[in-house]
């Protein structure tokens, strides 16, 4: 093991809807900002103080699509990743620096008046609910919750 640890947890709702770029070879990448809040009491002023952190959160393939279909602006969502930091030039020729969320696992968290024909009750995405399945079935003789 190499003693370091890259992993995001995030629980958020988006700025914007999911917008999807799609390759010739059929492969897919989506992208949304994310919006997490955090809220305290100024002890000085003795105001309410509520901050916003906007993440961009990346998607590819499969997942894009899915997020694409089902999620929309304002939506709240988990998402599960990496960080990464990528290094371009902008057209003036300087460096510029963007860091996202590479977007490993998510579940949906927003109730739907108009529930989804292939979503259960858990909001998990097909891929997450497949796995659960075939995981409890496999270990149905353990006690363990894990």
């Amino acid at each position: 093991m190499s003693g370091t640890l890259n992993k995001v947890m995030l629980i958020g709702h988006l700025g914007d809807d999911v917008k999807v770029h799609r390759f010739e070879d059929g492969g897919c990448v989506g992208r949304f900002p994310l919006a997490t809040n955090e809220t305290y009491l100024n002890k000085q002023t003795n105001e309410r103080v509520s901050n916003t952190e906007w993440h961009n959160i990346i998607l590819r393939n499969k997942a894009a699509e899915i997020c694409e279909k089902y999620l929309s602006k304002g939506d709240k969502v988990y998402i599960e990743g990496r960080i990464k930091t990528r290094k371009w030039q902008d057209d003036k020729g300087l460096d510029r620096y963007s860091t996202e969320i590479n977007c490993t696992e998510f579940t949906f968290l927003s109730n739907k008046q108009d529930s989804h024909a292939d979503m259960n009750s858990s909001s998990s995405t097909p891929a997450q609910q497949q796995d659960n399945t075939s995981s409890e079935d496999s270990n149905s003789s353990d006690d363990l919750p894990f």
